[in-house]
């Protein structure tokens, strides 16, 4: 039996409708989709100095935040290998994984910033939640859990989640900036070069997009970075505005990050840790669920009911990934939208995420490109994202108000408040009670009312002093 064959039987190509040929063009097409995240998710875990003092991400004594965001390239790609080949070979799905948009925000600037929890800590707390996650996973508990989410509210989680990622995205490209009036205003965009630069590079990305050319938030970011760095070559503006003032050598030795997760438990006392596992517990459930059910519903696999037959098996992926990304030094994995595209381009099976992990464990040559690229740049793809994930919206019956409060509650929350979590948690607390307001008592599972209790119970730990007081 060739190679050929042997893949058709392990696959089940033809129970699938499909071809390798098929599977590996879909494979191609969602790594292109989705390989910024090699570039991305360094940018935002790594701790930027300029802050005044205040830390928002990962940061080491004896080297440059140049060479963490290389280590952090490394560690992006071997935690996406782990998770997809898991997706492929155990699966059988054509899903990608990798340390998700969002949930790598929430590590950065909530845990690590606003909470002021050091990383080596969020990475223990991120491992505790990600062997949880695996046994809940293989007795079946989370896809229970995920089937209780009210339809409004797992239709709405990805746009909330872009609405999320937008406004760090235009924040970090000077776009928006904070306002003592308003909160958040216009930035200085005719005075900015890095605002002008990156409204250009942004217009460019969704002009590919448009076109369907595969790999556009790719070359939108490489475009914007080519710029940047011919801009300070010609003059037009000094080192380190448009493009870092040096660049460290190559470095791919990850030890400084790999098993640093262990010092996260030392010294910790057992209530502020519990707490804190306790949050990235809810964040990444239910941020993970949302993903998951909003990448299966571009794709087309939910049932009529906004289930995803056999959820355990995809859920497993990103619970090993999670795992073990956080033993190597990143922040939770998740499957991403970009996987539809995949899906579009006829990927049915594992097939295709087998040739999404090759293709990142290949792209680690490219590991000392990762902070040549400025974070103007590498952020456009945050916004790009968004205004993918605002499709999912479609499906929410507006005409039903028993749908369009949760839902509507999910999307606004999340964005301002800066917290996945705080959405998804106001769509399922509101959802019972307006379905109780109209009477429609026998739409209301139990389990949502235990659902909206432990969200009321998050919301009081969250926001009542208790986390803060406790680290």
């Amino acid at each position: 039996m060739g190679l050929s064959e042997t893949l058709s039987t392990f696959f089940g190509f033809e129970e699938h409708d499909t071809d390798l040929r098929t599977e590996i063009l879909a494979g191609v097409t969602t790594f292109l989709t989705m390989s910024y995240i090699v570039v991305v998710n360094p940018a935002i875990l790594t701790d930027q100095p300029g802050d005044g003092g205040f830390t928002d991400g990962i940061s080491l004594a004896n080297h440059s935040p140049g060479e963490v965001q290389q280590m952090l390239a490394v560690v992006t790609i071997l935690a996406a290998s782990v998770a997809i080949f898991v997706m492929a070979f155990y699966a059988n799905r054509p899903f990608a994984q990798a340390p998700g948009l969002g949930l790598n925000a929430f590590f950065a600037f909530t845990v690590t910033g606003a909470m002021g929890i050091p990383w080596e800590t969020a990475l223990a707390a991120v491992f505790v939640e990600g062997l949880v996650f695996i046994l809940l996973t293989s007795v079946g508990a989370r896809e229970y859990v995920i089937s209780l989410f009210p339809a409004p509210v797992k239709f709405s989680v990805g746009t909330g989640i872009g609405l999320f990622l937008a406004i760090i995205g235009l924040q970090a490209m000077g776009i928006v900036a904070p306002d003592e009036a308003t909160m958040i205003a216009m930035g200085d965009l005719a005075q900015d070069p890095v605002a002008v630069l990156s409204v250009v590079g942004l217009l460019f990305t969704f002009a590919l997009y448009a076109r369907g050319i595969p790999g556009a938030i790719v070359f939108g970011i490489i475009g914007t970075t080519i710029a940047g760095w011919a801009l300070t070559a010609a003059g037009v503006t000094p080192p380190g505005v448009l493009a870092p003032e040096s660049l460290p050598g190559a470095q791919y030795d990850i030890s400084p990050l790999a098993g640093a997760f262990i010092e996260g438990f030392a010294n910790v006392e057992a209530f502020s840790f519990a707490l804190v596992v306790f949050t990235f517990f809810f964040v990444d459930f239910f941020d993970t669920a949302g993903t998951l059910t909003g990448v299966s519903q571009v794709a087309g696999f939910l049932d009529d009911e906004g289930n995803l037959p056999d959820a355990d098996k995809p859920l497993m992926a990103d619970a090993i990934g999670t795992t073990v990304g956080s033993m190597l030094g990143t922040s939770t994995v998740t499957t991403f939208v970009e996987s539809a595209t995949g899906v579009e381009a006829g990927g049915r099976t594992g097939m295709t995420a087998f040739v999404v992990g090759v293709l990142f464990l290949l792209s680690l040559a490219i590991v000392p490109l990762a902070a040549a690229i400025p974070q103007y740049a590498s952020h456009i793809a945050l916004v790009v994202v968004a205004v993918i994930m605002f499709a999912n919206v479609t499906d929410i019956q507006w005409d039903d108000l028993t749908h369009a409060i949760p839902a509507g509650l999910t999307i606004i929350v999340m964005p301002f408040t800066y917290s996945i979590a705080y959405g998804i948690a106001a769509g399922i607390v509101s959802y019972p009670i307006v379905k109780s307001a109209v009477g429609e008592y026998d739409e209301i599972h139990v389990g949502q009312w235990v659902l909206a209790a432990a969200f009321v119970l998050y919301f009081f730990v969250r926001t009542g002093g208790i986390l803060t007081g406790a680290v």
